[in-house]
């Protein structure tokens, strides 16, 4: 998938400044997709030059000027083709801690359970933030309440997706930490 596809369907939540952009694209597609505001501000001038966006000029007082760019009827066009093309293979894990993890036993051990611990707590800190937004995209309605009086359904599915990822790192991490552990005490044991 192209960066372009993912700024497409975090425009389609509406109007947004570059920066805006880059900082919102947490709460929006960070659950699927990532970009740094350099990666994400090259590719909206690209998709202006090929007439996907169009930007108009704010201006502001103390601060620059800033840009909104909004999809255009062909950047709408864009998203439906995409949508309707199959999608590629699924993505695969390609994650430096499983490497890590790996190698383990023939590593530093008390090096690789630090970095699974930080892992954990990392997936907690992104499930509550994504809790946060299906607090804020359920605004007091159940899911179902949501799914029948929502103009988009897509932005809470893509979360749900998210936080099903998030919860199942934390399961593998405390798995694997108990693990790690459990193994550094018998290494302990056995050296004593």
């Amino acid at each position: 998938m192209a960066l372009r596809n993912a700024v497409m369907a975090a425009l389609l939540e509406g109007e947004a400044s570059g920066y805006d952009l880059a900082k919102g694209f947490d709460a929006t597609v960070a659950n699927f997709w990532t970009a740094t505001p350099q990666q994400l501000y090259r590719e909206l001038e690209r998709m202006e030059a090929e007439g996907l966006v169009s930007a108009r000029v704010v201006e502001q007082e103390r601060r620059p000027n800033k840009r909104l760019f909004s999809l255009t009827e062909a950047g709408r066009e864009a998203v439906r083709a995409y949508t309707a093309e199959p999608p590629a293979r699924p993505s695969v894990v390609r994650d430096e801690l499983l490497v890590k993890v790996q190698c383990a036993d023939a590593g530093d051990l008390a090096a690789v359970r630090t970095a699974v611990a930080a892992r954990i707590e990392w997936a907690a800190a992104k499930l509550a933030r994504y809790e946060r937004i299906r607090q804020r995209l359920l605004a007091g309605r159940s899911e179902e309440a949501y799914f029948a009086e929502a103009e988009r359904i897509g932005p809470y599915l893509t979360l749900l997706r998210g936080m099903s990822f998030e919860r199942e790192n934390l399961q593998w991490g405390e798995l694997a930490l108990r693990r790690i552990e459990q193994r550094m005490d018998a290494v302990s044991q056995q050296s004593d």
